[in-house]
């Protein structure tokens, strides 16, 4: 079974998990009989909650204590969320079931009123007689409930997309289905897409009447994506999830599911698209507004702020975002020109990026090709997975090209638990030298990785399994681009280089993002700052200033998140010396799931305080 030793995976003790003694004697065991391997304990059938189960359950707090308060709360919650939502179980995920939630105002109004009185009770639970793991998901729920009261009392459905994504895309599955009542919920969503389609676009109209809709600038194009979804037969994407269906479903089955896709297609879903397609073209994008600042909207500037705090979940200003960006930019310049002379070039920065940007060396020639560099890069790192953590997830993801329908305005690359998109759409905008630090990020140990260890997380209120904080989840994004030079996977300067662009990229959208909602910055200055410091392609700095403009503070949570995670990782190595390793540092991170970036601070400086007190004791 190989010879690396024997990797004994735990999840860390601040996540207050304690392994029964017999896992320990088992492992001893087969090691001093010749077994040497890399042992996970989920390949034990053991997750980390049934490993708290075997160790004993936490005493039930009594009903009337701060405990059961808050988790009669936000248990129920998420039941009604769930139920609201039309969210299914499957697989231990949930996922959308046979329809689409309401859009109705009268029902936005409601959920706005229940989600303030759930903040309310949520007051009325004194924190401080709260236990330590009950803090931490009042902390989470807070969060998460105040997003929500935020968004409705902005009315933001009233525009339900943006550049980088849209109410009527992601309906079609990537892939197929595992079950026949998977597949009869599909169908059943597809019967209820006009339904969803007409909700939506009376919200957008009482957004127009109000000033308030998606600038125009950072839409164009956008409708394009629709196109594919208004054709019949086959052909639509909505047909794809038919093509191959598990042979656990009858044959006769799958025959009658297919026919009704068909027609559903013709009768419903096609329509409906067509529908969608003259009412944004004739209707919304015609009037959508010419200003493209935050400032703009009905309370712009309160508004901004409040989605600075939605996004990176810290108390900063616009201003203090701004000048962090400025240090950030600097910095990573001054690397970026070091890189360039590294590779021997002898021209100026400019005509650096002009080379970087148009030599063929670069640039794959064919799709197959970019894909299979991507999939180099990640199965490189599947052989650093062990020098970089101790838990390793069951879970795999598979690389895909974005489809068509959506490739021409698509980022480069986005990844998620079932698999990593790459672009192959436009090859001469597509440097290969891009696609280490792009895989890192979407794929592993990035965004893939990260959702296949959430599968596997220590037992946890229902609502933080699935729950998103860009913070926390973009941060470790662009930490995972930064740790790749730990573990050799840049092999050339301009691989490195190609990681400082990405690094600048995110340092660069802290100034661009606030210069345009804060300051009044120009479309067109924006993607000058952006193209002057950066390699990326033309298309990609358009694309993403357009990203910008319509999606307020989104961006800004990548490069604070990573800093966040960066600080906290220097403060570990300084206190703990030569003992600091890296793999219990990933785990306590990843083990934490989805938290505001305070809440991920205060547990990992725990950590660090814990770590540091166990080499005291072993002294």
């Amino acid at each position: 079974m190989g010879g690396e030793g024997l990797t004994y995976a735990i999840w860390p003790a601040s996540m207050q998990i304690k392994y029964p003694s017999w896992i320990g004697d088992l492992v001893m065991t087969l090691s001093r009989i010749g077994f040497s391997f890399c042992l996970g304990v989920a390949s034990l059938g053991l997750t980390p909650s049934a490993i708290a189960r075997e160790a004993g359950a936490e005493t039930a707090p009594d009903a009337g204590s701060a405990d059961a308060r808050l988790r009669a709360l936000y248990e129920a919650e998420t039941e009604w969320r769930h139920q609201e939502f039309h969210l299914v179980k499957d697989d231990n995920r949930w996922v959308q079931g046979n329809r689409y939630p309401s859009e109705t105002v009268e029902t936005q109004g409601e959920r706005l009123a229940y989600w303030q009185d759930v903040l309310r009770q949520l007051d009325a639970i004194a924190l401080d007689q709260l236990s330590a793991e009950e803090q931490i998901n009042a902390a989470v729920f807070r969060q998460m409930i105040w997003e929500k009261v935020n968004s409705l009392e902005y009315k933001t459905y009233e525009a339900p997309f943006n550049s980088d994504t849209f109410f009527w895309g992601g309906l079609n599955p990537r892939t197929g289905f595992s079950s026949a009542a998977r597949y009869r919920d599909y169908l059943g969503r597809m019967q209820d897409i006009p339904r969803y389609f007409d909700e939506n676009i009376a919200n957008m109209r009482a957004g127009l009447a109000r000033g308030y809709t998606v600038p125009r600038v950072g839409i164009e194009g956008r409708d394009d994506t629709i196109e594919a979804y208004t054709v019949t037969g086959e052909d639509n994407p909505f047909y794809d999830a038919f093509r191959d269906m598990p042979d656990s479903i009858p044959k006769k089955d799958q025959v009658a599911m297919r026919t009704e896709a068909l027609e559903l297609i013709e009768a419903v879903v096609a329509p409906a698209y067509r529908a969608l397609l003259r009412f944004m073209r004739e209707d919304y994008m015609p009037r959508a507004r010419t200003s493209i600042d935050a400032h703009a909207l009905p309370d712009g500037k309160r508004f901004y702020r409040d989605q600075i705090r939605l996004y990176t979940t810290l108390d900063l200003t616009a201003e203090e975002i701004h000048q962090i960006g400025l240090k950030e930019v600097a910095r990573i310049d001054a690397d970026m020109k070091a890189t360039m002379k590294a590779t021997g070039f002898a021209g100026t920065f400019p005509e650096f990026l002009a080379f970087m940007r148009t030599d063929p060396q670069f640039y794959a020639k064919t799709p197959r090709e970019l894909l299979s560099y991507a999939a180099y890069v990640t199965k490189k790192m599947d052989g650093k997975l062990k020098d970089s953590f101790s838990f390793l997830p069951r879970y795999r993801f598979t690389i895909r090209p974005v489809p068509d329908a959506i490739a021409p305005i698509y980022t480069s690359g986005r990844g998620g638990l079932e698999s990593c998109l790459f672009n192959t759409y436009d090859l001469s905008s597509r440097p290969l030298y891009n696609l280490t630090a792009l895989a890192l990020h979407e794929c592993i140990p990035g965004h893939s990785f990260q959702a296949a260890v959430a599968l596997e997380a220590p037992d946890r209120p229902e609502f933080r399994k699935d729950i998103y904080f860009s913070g926390y989840g973009e941060g470790w994004g662009l930490y995972t681009e930064w740790l790749g030079t730990k573990l050799g996977m840049y092999e050339t300067p301009y691989e490195e280089f190609g990681r400082q662009t990405f690094e600048m990229w995110r340092a660069v959208r802290l100034v661009i993002d606030t210069g345009i909602h804060s300051k009044g910055w120009s479309r067109q200055k924006a993607i000058d700052y952006l193209a002057s410091h950066t390699a990326l392609a033309e298309r990609d700095v358009e694309t993403e200033v357009d990203r910008y403009i319509s999606w307020p503070a989104q961006a800004l949570a990548y490069k604070l998140g990573e800093m966040s995670i960066r600080k906290l990782r220097t403060k570990a190595e300084a206190e703990l010396g030569t003992a600091f390793d890296q793999r219990p540092f990933h785990d306590a991170y990843l083990a934490l799931g989805a938290v505001p970036l305070p809440v991920m601070e205060s547990q990992m400086e725990q950590f660090i305080a814990t770590e540091k007190a166990k080499l005291a004791r072993n002294e």
